[in-house]
């Protein structure tokens, strides 16, 4: 055991292997993501969302007859139970959609009776109706906010397809549809970053999958981890126009101030989701007829690169994508979850089938050997 002397705690984990998994591997130096063995470019230009959530869960990609099935399975679970609608009705109009999203989540736990079950076939139900449900409860939330009739979701979509037409009120078209997709695909999984950690630790106490998620849902949160791609398009928004980018990012760094979207805890080239977002900034771009947001965004990123040597990450341009599809700020994030929970749940269940209670130790660094003052002498 360490002594009080003996420096051993790592800072945030950094470089710690906390647990052996199968399911999605993150090469920082050469800017390589994997899922289950395939390379995210692949999966990014041939699969769509449900292949990848197969792939994750059961470590290969599915047969047609398979993927079917999933497919089948996903949409008879679109619709929420009513009680949860109508428990969101009773919200602020104003609370976090990610606030929203967590305490949804937590309640699909009372309308699951076996949502407690660890073992593989109970959970996957489990792991099926939190997929399909994630974006019903995002869109829903949008529309409860802003005095809209609640969209029911159509079971002829898919899941990318499903959430656009649920937010809008009218199906997407196929080019936004497809670039959609392929956001759910780059954000499904990226190894051990706080929420997975978070909803592996809490199955890790052989908790249910409710739980393990909806930690998870409040991990993603933070303004560390899931927010970053709502804040730089705030700070794009805020620098205005191409013209100012150059003396607000030179204003920024003389002040120590984080450039959002910019650098990543893992990468140190560029990180490979980013390469696909800047693609569908720009395409975005030109099919509205607006290049303003995707030029401030490479000015940022050119400068970036020259004064910093950093890249950016998977936050950075899918700011522009989404802004340019019309989905509010604020739900930048629960999209995050939207995806990600395909990723969480596959950890889940790797955790349910190999099960260890998580239990790391703390580098104690406090005081020893006090002696209890009574209270009238203190």
């Amino acid at each position: 055991m360490a002594t009080a002397t003996e420096s051993t705690a790592a800072a945030g984990l950094r470089g710690v292997v906390a647990a052996q998994s199968a399911i999605g591997d993150v090469n920082g130096e050469e800017g390589i993501l994997i899922y289950q063995g395939y390379n995210i470019h692949d999966l990014a230009e041939h699969s769509t969302f449900e292949e990848v959530v197969y792939l994750l869960w059961n470590g290969r990609l599915p047969k047609q007859d398979e993927l079917d099935a999933l497919n089948a399975q996903f949409r008879s679970n679109y619709a929420v139970p009513s009680a949860v609608i109508d428990m969101m009705k009773t919200f602020p109009a104003d609370a976090d959609p990610m606030d929203v999203l967590r305490t949804a989540v937590s309640s699909l736990d009372f309308y699951d009776k076996e949502g407690h079950a660890t073992d593989r076939e109970r959970a996957t139900n489990a792991a099926i109706k939190l997929t399909a449900q994630m974006g019903t409860i995002a869109a829903a939330w949008d529309r409860i906010r802003n005095g809209n009739d609640v969209v029911a979701p159509d079971a002829s979509l898919s899941i990318a397809e499903n959430f656009l037409y649920m937010l809008r009120g009218e199906r997407p078209e196929a080019d936004e549809a497809r670039m959609f997709d392929v956001c759910l695909i780059l954000h499904a999984d990226h190894e051990l970053n706080a929420s997975t950690f978070t909803t592996r630790v809490v199955s890790g106490t052989l908790a249910g999958i409710y739980g393990a998620v909806t930690a998870g849902i409040a991990a993603l949160a933070g303004p560390l981890h899931g927010g970053a791609n709502t804040n730089v398009m705030k700070m794009l928004i805020e620098i205005g126009s191409l013209e100012a980018v150059d003396g607000w990012v030179d204003n920024a760094l003389a002040e120590k101030r984080k450039i959002m979207g910019i650098g990543h805890a893992v990468y140190k080239t560029e990180d490979p989701r980013a390469t696909w977002l800047r693609r569908y900034s720009r395409t975005m771009s030109e099919k509205k007829g607006d290049m303003k947001w995707f030029e401030m965004s490479q000015r940022i990123e050119k400068l970036m690169l020259e004064k910093k040597g950093m890249h950016p990450n998977v936050d950075f341009y899918s700011a522009s994508t989404y802004y340019l599809m019309n989905i509010p700020l604020d739900l930048y994030t629960p999209i995050f979850a939207v995806s990600r929970i395909s990723g969480w749940t596959g950890h889940i269940l790797e955790q349910y089938a190999n099960n260890k209670l998580i239990r790391p130790r703390a580098e104690y660094i406090g005081a020893r050997d006090l002696k209890y003052v009574p209270i009238a002498e203190r």
